[in-house]
């Protein structure tokens, strides 16, 4: 299967040349390549950790048709090395010679006790961007510390204020290895604005200036605590978790009912308005049905625009009518009115269900492209962001392992055929 290229426009980064290895920074990598920089994933010969988890093509393990790899991958080129042969030194360096930023998600010191990393090629490259996304930091007591997904959400903080009402049952860890995506996207600002400096820097005729960018995952996933920090550093609260709803420090009625339907509506804030005309609009609804209750009383406008954990007891009052409110309707109806209202409420759907939404197709989010072992066209999520002049689009589909080692070892690198059909057979490649 031939990579296919598309080449319709230019993206808001086209041609920056990027190198990605490691399993700990491809959403990064997928952002930057989505946006037209040139993402050139170095994996080892078994491939990447996600090509090894499902779910596959019609649910056959096949390193190249992990719908997990697959998602995280588009619009990048793949090469294989193993960095535990000697040869793989110099076929490194040529990568790196040939690159502006280096993603480097190998984990703490890996490439540096090698000698091959950071400390190694900005001196011979003082231009160049290393951004280092690792467990802990480069630095630090706990810089070696063993990690996963599971542990990151629960040592920073996460997890604690993620489950439900009842607390004889633990936290849950969402799925989907959050903590990767939250220490990504910190990393590709960091990332965006250290190319802004260097950028300034060639306008004014200075010397490039290089940036070693030091991310750790943990830091990253405990700034992303929603409201938990600031309860307790400035009000000495810890928040409590509960059943599909934000902590918090009191207990707060439920945001999610059941509909006549079966199916379940979200009210954000447990469908308390923030604004009396909104409010005024949402009691005519209820009094169509006959199930506004007291909420005429004028006292109940003030628990619009108080502390949600101040007069707990008359919040919860006003949310547990608006709650019975709505079960007696359907999802679709309620979600429908109460959007007309301008309340943010929402169905509870399944992910299969968003994909005939119309809203989706009005912003073209998906888009169309190949899927390695699969014989027909699919549809990939798009980027959660638009630019006028420059798309943000799949530029590839998600490479097979390896598939680009002749395009960019041979034409790019200018290795010999010879040489790369040795280095292939004594397993360096």
């Amino acid at each position: 299967m031939a990579s296919q290229l598309n080449t319709e426009s230019a993206g808001p980064i086209e041609g920056l040349r990027v190198i990605e290895v490691g399993d700990l920074a491809e959403v990064a990598g997928k952002l930057l390549a989505d946006a037209g920089a040139d993402v050139i994933r170095v994996e080892p010969r078994q491939g990447a950790r996600s090509r090894h988890i499902g779910p596959y093509v019609n649910d056959r393990p096949d390193t190249n048709h992990s719908l997990r790899f697959a998602s995280a991958n588009t619009s990048k080129r793949s090469v294989t090395l193993d960095f535990e042969r000697e040869e793989s030194v110099s076929i490194w360096s040529a990568l790196v010679a040939r690159t502006e930023v280096v993603l480097d998600g190998t984990g703490s010191s890996t490439l540096d006790d090698a000698g091959i990393g950071a400390d190694h090629f900005r001196t011979l490259q003082p231009g160049l961007i290393w951004c280092s996304i690792t467990p802990f930091g480069l630095n630090g007591p706990w810089q070696d510390w063993a990690s996963s997904d599971l542990v990151q959400l629960a040592l920073g903080g996460p997890m604690m204020s993620t489950g439900y009402d009842d607390h004889s049952l633990p936290p849950i860890r969402s799925d989907g290895e959050h903590s990767i995506a939250m220490s990504n996207e910190y990393a590709l600002t960091a990332l965006l604005a250290a190319l802004w400096l260097r950028d300034d820097n060639y306008e004014d005729g200075d010397h490039p200036i290089g940036q070693l960018i030091d991310v750790s995952i943990h830091e990253a996933v405990s700034a992303t605590t929603e409201g938990s920090f600031p309860n307790w550093e400035f009000l000495g609260q810890r928040v409590i978790r509960q059943t599909g709803r934000h902590a918090a420090a009191e207990r707060n009625s439920p945001w999610q009912y059941k509909c006549t339907d079966g199916d379940y509506i979200l009210l954000m804030g447990g469908g308390i308005p923030r604004d009396a005309k909104i409010f005024e609009g949402l009691l005519r609804w209820m009094d169509e049905y006959d199930l506004a209750g007291d909420l005429h009383d004028p006292k109940y406008l003030e628990v619009l625009y108080t502390d949600p954990n101040r007069d707990v007891e008359i919040r919860n009052h006003v949310a547990d009518t608006i709650g019975s409110f709505v079960q007696s309707l359907t999802a679709e109806e309620v979600y429908r009115r109460g959007q007309a209202l301008h309340l943010p409420w929402g169905i509870v759907r399944r992910p299969e269900q968003n994909l005939d939404d119309p809203h989706w197709e009005d912003r073209d989010f998906f888009w169309r492209g190949e899927l390695p072992g699969h014989e027909e066209s699919v549809r990939y999520p798009g980027a959660p962001y638009r630019f006028s002049n420059s798309p943000v689009r799949m530029r590839r589909r998600p490479p097979l392992l390896g598939e680009h080692n002749h395009e960019v070892y041979i034409d790019e690198l200018g290795m010999a055929i010879a040489d790369l059909r040795q280095y292939s057979e004594t397993e360096v490649i």
